[in-house]
């Protein structure tokens, strides 16, 4: 235990420990696949937000929705963009507001512009 804390205490000296106890990470929103074959799609939207400087969590692991929904409100994201075959098959995504619970569905080129306008609001 006592290495732990000595290596823990030396990481954030240096400015290489996350602050994990900030209740909101600066997460502006989840990525979910539902599907381990949207993957791909998954990192491309990931991608998309993160080239124009949002900051995204990306999960790859096989998650259900509710499970992404508790996720991105514990990292105080308001956003859950979820990547499913029949939005991937027309180029796009369904953004979901947390705070409202609306789900529109997002062309991945506009995604950007979505998600900022939610955050903003």
């Amino acid at each position: 235990y006592h290495f732990f804390k000595v290596i823990s205490e030396l990481l954030k000296d240096k400015g290489l420990l996350p602050d994990l106890d900030r209740g909101n990470a600066g997460i502006d929103a989840v990525v979910l696949a539902l599907d381990a074959d949207l993957q791909t799609y998954a990192v491309r939207a990931a991608a998309t937000l993160r080239a124009a400087g949002r900051t995204v969590d990306l999960v790859l692991e096989n998650k259900k929705p509710k499970w992404a929904i508790k996720h991105a409100e514990r990292l105080g994201a308001p956003i859950l963009v979820v990547v499913g075959k029949d939005e991937a098959a027309k180029g796009a995504v369904a953004v979901k507001t947390l705070a409202t619970g609306t789900q529109v569905e997002v062309f991945l080129a506009d995604l950007p512009g979505a998600v900022g306008s939610v955050k903003t609001a």
